[in-house]
């Protein structure tokens, strides 16, 4: 979801994906590390169809390729990921959205190696779900925070699958009912986050190397150990919190919700 806060080559290669000019989601392999980048910044790197559809494509590369051990996801512009695209959430027909979120989320959690999270921009909502899926995450200090679908009617449904399991209970119920931004070292201290950092550029290369010197068969069967129960929650209640997603998303309330904030007004759901 949105937040109002949120403040090339010659053509694409058909055996690699992310290397198109017009690609909404870069894609490079260097020394076992896959890095993919969120590349749209004109929308905050909001979850469109179509960075999703690449960000799938190029997860499932990672996953396939012997050479790859971990990914390093991360992003082009100040926002690391701002949520739903909500030019396409207003016309409605969420269902298959949701699904493709939620496929995506799972596939982040099941990839049979690490994914770091190298962040130095906002995250919003659906933002979030990208950071609680991934194993290792780095905020830098440009990095802010927010569960913001309680301001526009809807709810951290799907999202709550890869965040819940990774947050202090009681630091999950307040960000998740205020809608309110946070900083880097509060995400650390709430378990958003592994680390806030105040060099990115230096901090994320020491941990890929780390990963660099470690067995891919020891990273891939250790990851699964750490992944069991967010998977069994995928399993137990993914088909519901999707649908409950769809469903939001189609009310009165959230329509209004989504309104107001593309046409920069308050909702008129909003208590003076």
């Amino acid at each position: 979801m949105t937040d109002e806060t949120v403040t090339d080559e010659t053509g694409p290669d058909e055996t690699v994906p992310g290397t198109g000019a017009d690609q909404l989601v870069q894609y490079s392999v260097d020394r076992g590390i896959a890095r993919i980048a969120l590349n749209s910044p004109r929308n905050r790197n909001a979850l469109s169809a179509t960075l999703v559809a690449e960000l799938t494509g190029a997860l499932t590369a990672a996953g396939a390729d012997a050479a790859v051990r971990a990914v390093e996801l991360t992003h082009t512009g100040s926002t690391f990921c701002a949520g739903a695209d909500l030019s396409e959430a207003s016309q409605g027909g969420m269902r298959a959205g949701a699904a493709r979120v939620m496929a995506l989320l799972k596939l982040i959690v099941m990839l049979p190696k690490p994914v770091v999270g190298s962040i130095d921009g906002h995250a919003r909502a659906g933002g979030l779900g990208l950071v609680g899926a991934c194993d290792i995450v780095l905020a830098g200090p440009k990095s802010t925070f927010a569960f913001t679908e309680v301001k526009l009617g809807l709810a951290a449904a799907m999202i709550s699958l890869t965040t819940l399991p990774k947050m202090e209970p009681r630091a999950a119920s307040r960000y998740y009912l205020t809608g309110e931004t946070f900083d880097a070292t509060t995400a650390a201290r709430i378990g958003l986050i592994t680390e806030a950092v105040t060099d990115i550029g230096a901090a994320t290369p020491a941990v890929l190397d780390l990963l660099r010197a470690a067995s891919p068969q020891g990273l891939r069967e250790t990851k699964s150990l750490l992944t069991t129960a967010v998977l069994d929650g995928f399993d137990t209640r993914a088909a519901a919190l999707a649908e409950l997603s769809a469903r939001l998303f189609g009310s009165a309330e959230a329509v209004e919700g989504m309104r107001a904030f593309l046409e920069k007004r308050r909702p008129s759901f909003a208590a003076e």
